[in-house]
């Protein structure tokens, strides 16, 4: 009887034990949001649609090859956060640039293949482009006084797209006075532990 009565006790201690959640860094969505039709050109001009999300995790960061510090940075940590993301289940990392004007196919392609060479990199024009943005829940602003030399405003965050391709979670930078936003790769990689392990 006592043996009965301890499984009871231990199943509803069980049943009480909160759900692990992810860190304030994170925004998980509890309903995972269907992205509308996109198509986007990747490094070798060829084109990139919904479709090319389904089937892994993907991981879409915001920027432009002539980004001074947040772009360079992030892809950075973005090489090895993908490395532990990868063991864990199959992920992809896109680099979306807001600069179609100044980012060329080859441009886009020589900027990737230095952090890795298995990195999407994709642009579109403006009009195509900013829905898409908007839609994964980041933004972006042309700084442009008709020069050259422009800079561009952008989330510095991370979209997440599950393996049905609906943006399941958003990853924000940490910032910290007088630094650079910046990804925290350790928290990054947990809170992901811990969206996947909920997925299933």
């Amino acid at each position: 009887m006592r043996l009965i009565l301890l499984f009871i006790l231990v199943g509803i201690l069980s049943a009480c034990t909160p759900e692990e959640t992810v860190s304030e860094l994170t925004v998980h969505y509890p309903k995972p949001k269907v992205l509308e039709p996109f198509e986007l050109l990747d490094q070798h001009n060829e084109p990139v649609s919904n479709k090319d999300l389904l089937g892994r995790w993907n991981l879409l960061f915001l920027g432009y090859t002539s980004c001074p510090d947040i772009c360079p940075m992030t892809l950075s940590k973005l090489t090895h956060i993908n490395t532990k993301i990868s063991q864990l289940a199959e992920s992809q990392v896109w680099f979306v640039s807001v600069d179609p004007n100044r980012d060329t196919s080859a441009k886009r392609q020589a900027y990737v293949s230095y952090f890795d060479k298995s990195f999407i990199a994709a642009t579109q024009q403006h009009k195509q482009l900013f829905p898409f943005v908007r839609d994964i829940g980041l933004i972006y602003a042309i700084n442009d006084d008709g020069g050259t030399d422009y800079y561009v405003d952008h989330s510095a965050s991370i979209a997440l797209i599950n393996p049905l391709g609906q943006l399941e979670a958003i990853f924000k930078p940490e910032f910290k006075q007088g630094q650079v936003p910046n990804i925290n790769a350790e928290k990054m990689v947990q809170d992901f532990r811990i969206i996947l392990a909920q997925s299933k």
